[in-house]
């Protein structure tokens, strides 16, 4: 009962962090004179990850890298599939031009990337170094993008008060770690009492656990008409969970898992961002948020069969 507990704590905090944390995200654009879509592939996409790279560093070091695996692929299926399913359900996203440029192609090539390292059954120290490489190299090119904006000083709206706005997008932070750490301690909880394989509980329970911050992130950015916040928290989380958080825990302790098991993981993750690739105009409609849906549904169909062999 007090897993269940939990769980209803956790989503509570995560709606009242992802609303301090938007005005707050929002505000600091405004304030460094950056693009939020920006401040969401970076700043927010870290925030919300903070629950998978805890997941990532004490399950490495408790020698279960697995949970770790599972919960950073399973994360990036529910990132797109569901969560960004859900916001584009509410209505259609209008892609800015430098996601499609610079982090779609590179949250394309993670699950490509990982399965082509992951061929030999095993992620190794050296696998995760090169991940933390290609990492590095993508979050230098936002930074990068990051500066030149700031030259250009676009106007975006926002709070116009510095310390308003880093004041509510650390409080709204602090509340997105508790709820993730909360929902995932309950996940965790439920799902070892019924025996379930590692890498599933990584990937169905503590993948929806850890994913929450998102979710509260990207609807309520989504609700207050932020969309370029919204789209770039969860491809910027993508790119967190795939490249840096996969390597943390390969880095700690190398990682086995069963194939068949990754495969469903890396392929529904492909087709979910192959699905959303936006039009020449950039967007993103409702319709393609009933596909993604749909192909949430076979990927835990797909993943209950793995429970039940």
């Amino acid at each position: 009962m007090n897993d269940y507990l939990g769980l209803v704590a956790g989503i509570v905090a995560a709606g009242i962090g992802g609303e301090l944390f938007v005005r707050g995200a929002v505000g600091l654009a405004h304030w460094a004179r950056i693009s939020p879509g920006i401040i969401g592939a970076t700043v927010a996409a870290f925030a919300t990850s903070s629950p998978e790279l805890s997941v990532s560093v004490n399950s490495a070091l408790d020698g279960t890298p697995e949970i770790a695996l599972g919960d950073a692929l399973g994360s990036n299926v529910v990132n797109v599939a569901l969560i960004l399913a859900l916001a584009l359900v509410i209505a259609g996203i209008q892609s800015p031009r430098d996601s499609v440029r610079r982090d779609f192609p590179v949250a394309l090539l993670v699950p490509v990337i990982t399965g082509v390292l992951f061929l030999d059954g095993v992620l190794s120290r050296v696998d995760g170094l090169l991940l933390l490489a290609l990492f590095l190299a993508w979050l230098s090119a936002a930074v990068i993008e990051a500066r030149r904006q700031r030259s250009a000083a676009e106007a975006v709206i926002g709070t116009p008060r510095a310390g308003a706005a880093i004041a509510s997008a650390v409080v709204g932070l602090g509340f997105l770690v508790l709820a993730g750490n909360i929902i995932v301690i309950s996940a965790k909880g439920i799902a070892t009492t019924y025996g379930i394989d590692e890498f599933i509980i990584g990937a169905t329970l503590v993948a929806i656990g850890t994913s929450t911050p998102e979710l509260a992130t990207t609807v309520i950015a989504k609700l207050r008409g932020h969309d370029e916040v919204s789209l770039g928290t969860i491809l910027g989380s993508n790119i967190f969970n795939g490249l840096l958080i996969v390597a943390v825990a390969a880095i700690i302790h190398p990682i086995e898992a069963d194939w068949r098991e990754v495969a469903v993981a890396l392929v529904c993750g492909l087709i979910a961002l192959a699905v959303t690739w936006p039009p020449r105009d950039g967007f993103i409609n409702r319709r393609r948020g009933v596909i993604l849906l749909a192909l949430y549904t076979v990927y835990i169909v797909a993943i209950a069969q793995g429970m039940t062999n």
